[in-house]
């Protein structure tokens, strides 16, 4: 009787999980940032949906998922994402995840998401890390409102974006890659070169590092820093003072 209840039961947890498409938050470094509820539903679902099967394999593998894996990036985007639709259609569960953080933050899943919203697909959402409210929550910056920005554009628009945000007077969150960090504070140090700057690297991994001050003071000292990795840059809203 009781293994019939439990094969009931998985039964209809089954069912319940048909024709959605679950969006899950993994860690960006440290691999026990990961929420129960998100580790359940990668092992409940028919297939995962991921930016880099390598990457997602590591995560994976370290809480002993195995499970259908379809790579979703910006070169085949187009293809896959009616192929994911299909399946989630025809009556399969699938999970989102990006290769760190939270789907549809500065990450290609955005367009997955909206398709599926199009398609009439049930999404359901299980929270957890992302980098720009991590870098924020240890920045000391005003975070009651903040302007997040994501990437800069890497050519066209970037000087124009950059000047727009001159007079920003919220707590603005950029990301930025390892190639373009030392260009990204030598623009802000012409740009705003007054601002107080966060500048948080290789968040929550071996290597962490959090550098505080103006852009001039950051872009003085970082001869004499480690400039690989990721990075959060979390400026200061225009005219704002520190508090000691």
């Amino acid at each position: 009787m009781i293994r019939l209840q439990l094969g009931a039961v998985i039964i209809l947890n089954v069912l319940l999980m048909n024709n959605k498409l679950y969006i899950i938050s993994t860690p960006i470094g440290n691999l026990k940032d990961i929420t129960l509820r998100a580790i359940e539903t990668l092992k409940d679902v028919d297939f995962i949906a991921c930016e880099d099967t390598r990457v997602s394999s590591v995560l994976l593998k370290h809480y002993g998922i195995s499970k259908e894996l379809i790579s979703i990036n910006a070169a085949n985007e187009s293809s896959k994402i009616e192929f994911v639709l299909n399946k989630i259609n025809s009556g399969k569960s699938c999970a989102l995840m990006s290769d760190a953080g939270t789907p549809g933050i500065s990450d290609p899943g955005v367009r997955l998401i909206s398709s599926a919203i199009k398609s009439g697909i049930d999404l359901i959402p299980i929270p957890g890390v992302t980098a720009a409210i991590t870098a924020l929550t240890i920045s000391g910056l005003p975070s009651d409102s903040f302007l997040f920005e994501g990437f800069l554009p890497q050519k066209k628009g970037r000087q124009k974006k950059l000047q727009s945000l001159i007079d920003e007077d919220r707590t603005i969150i950029l990301y930025e890659s390892t190639y373009r960090i030392e260009k990204l504070l030598r623009e802000l140090s012409e740009y705003m070169p007054d601002r107080y700057i966060v500048v948080c690297r290789e968040l929550t991994k071996k290597f962490e590092e959090v550098w505080r001050g103006t852009t001039l003071y950051l872009l003085n000292s970082i001869k004499d820093k480690t400039l690989k990795g990721e990075f959060v840059i979390v400026i200061s809203p225009k005219n704002w003072v520190i508090k000691v």
